[in-house]
């Protein structure tokens, strides 16, 4: 009911985030998707609100698919000289473009940018230029060295990202040492935020190795490379729990500058996805943080950070984790450049929907020959189930009206009163003897209670049956096994 529709006229911008919100639904497998795309960017009437969210959806629907009739869609947008549908025309054409490589497309980008005269354009072909990078490592060195050299910040921006796409998951030490260079050298704070930020993809399939590489970065005096640095750890160790990690974000949460410490909510959300209180203690620490940050009043930088860091620590119910990566260790393009588009939420916030291309669910299905899932087929988890459960659900509170309780008094009581009055004893004693009655009768209760608790208490079991299908996270997937003797058995007897 919200997608455009010819011949009638709707609201502009419910229109343009339903047409960007098909895009995310169909990112990468387009199919006949693609076409109704382009006819919504044809009948827009050159209302720019629609064009931006056609754009986007047409980029996220033809992901690298070359299609040179979207392109050529996209290019004409893109010559109309609006500022909003300019940006996400140049947004798409590097989606469409993804992993092509320096061609004659780039040469027609970069001559747009360089006369462009809006910044917001400028930005969005930067980013569709270093898209266009991806994994193309040594091939992409002569184009990224063009773009760092610029003297347009928002181009050797450009030449950063262009540069973590083309050398993503590879632990290039090359690359590292021009990232570590430029943060520290060039006289830009966003491409030095960026440099850092970089550190993590290109760090991403060796994460044990960034917390040494960026813990001074972390202490740097610049807060935006305090700021690269959290997203670079949350990146490339998204869902481990590492504590090292977490001890470098610690003291970010508590940042005097308030965008760090919004990257700092995000990058901690990230790290501790699927973790829980019985595996990692600060868990339940940084939920109470967000909560706080969230019904604060003032601080919008950090507020939102807390949002979207709530949004990610419970992401698919928290059936889903951050990956960069398939467990046989290849690159996921779509999940990779949807990092890469989230982060430049610091510029135009709804780009942060793209995080969700990097949701992967962590389940494990079985599938008999006719594609069918056999019920009786079971898992057997060899740890405590509480070290891999869900997370308890946050407690909601409910406000309780304090009623005045009138204080009874009983005829025992008041016949003692008066005779304790007509032999002149004191009736304070008679008071302190009920109190103290009471007491010590609540005191045997409570210990009553107690005993019944350790009783109902019985020992964890060391494992725990899944049945088919089984939510089971990354670090549970190396405590999984097929029970043995079942009707049916796996292919593979290693799952992962």
């Amino acid at each position: 009911p919200v997608l455009p529709h010819t011949g009638t006229q709707g609201r502009p911008y419910q229109e343009g985030g339903a047409l960007y919100g098909l895009g995310l639904i169909h990112a990468n497998h387009g199919g006949d998707k693609i076409q109704y795309l382009l006819e919504a960017l044809r009948n827009s009437n050159k209302n720019e609100v629609i064009q931006h969210g056609a754009c986007l959806g047409l980029g996220l629907t033809a992901m690298a698919t070359g299609n040179m009739e979207v392109w050529a869609a996209l290019e004409q947008i893109l010559n109309e000289d609006s500022a909003v549908a300019g940006e996400a025309a140049g947004y798409a054409m590097g989606l469409v473009m993804v992993g092509s490589g320096p061609n004659d497309n780039v040469d027609i980008m970069l001559s747009h940018a360089h006369e462009n005269i809006h910044e917001k354009v400028i930005r969005g072909l930067s980013m569709g230029i270093a898209m266009i990078c991806y994994g193309k490592q040594e091939e992409a060195d002569p184009l990224i060295e063009n773009l760092l050299a610029d003297k347009d910040h928002i181009i050797r921006y450009s030449g950063i990202y262009a540069l973590a796409f083309a050398y993503v998951a590879t632990s290039n030490n090359d690359a590292i040492k021009r990232l570590l260079h430029i943060a520290v050298s060039d006289v830009s704070d966003d491409v030095r935020r960026a440099a850092v930020l970089a550190l993590g993809f290109v760090l991403c399939n060796n994460p044990h190795q960034l917390p040494r590489v960026v813990a001074l970065l972390s202490e740097s005096y610049n807060p935006h490379v305090r700021y690269g640095a959290a997203m670079a750890l949350g990146i490339a160790c998204a869902g481990s729990g590492m504590k090292e990690v977490l001890d470098l974000l610690d003291p970010l949460l508590k940042d005097r500058t308030d965008y760090v410490r919004q990257g700092a909510f995000i990058a901690a959300a990230m790290v501790l996805m699927q973790q829980n209180e019985a595996k990692e203690p600060r868990v339940a620490t940084l939920r109470k943080l967000i909560q706080d940050s969230m019904v604060s009043k003032g601080d919008t930088m950090t507020k939102t950070g807390a949002i979207i860091a709530a949004g990610i620590l419970d992401a698919g119910g928290r059936n889903v984790a951050i990956s960069l990566l398939s467990p046989a260790g290849h690159k996921k393009m779509a999940a990779i450049i949807g990092i890469g588009l989230f982060t430049q939420f610091w510029y135009w916030y709804p780009l942060a929907h793209f995080l969700s291309l990097a949701f992967t669910p962590t389940v494990v299905i079985g599938l008999n020959q006719d594609l069918e899932m056999p019920k009786d087929f079971k898992f057997e988890s060899e740890a405590a189930p509480s070290l891999y459960a869900y997370p308890a659900p946050v407690p909601l509170k409910t406000e309780e009206k304090k009623k005045a309780v009138k204080t009874v008094t009983l005829s025992v009581t008041a016949k003692a009163k008066a005779r304790a009055k007509k032999k002149g004893g004191d009736v304070d004693d008679i008071n302190m003897e009920d109190e103290e009655k009471t007491k010590t009768k609540a005191e045997a209760d409570s210990e009553e209670k107690k005993e019944e608790k350790k009783e109902e208490k019985k020992e964890e079991p060391k494992s725990e049956t899944l049945s088919n299908p089984a939510r089971v996270t990354r670090q549970q997937a190396s405590v999984v096994r097929v029970i043995p003797e079942q009707r049916y058995s796996p292919l593979k007897q290693q799952l992962w």
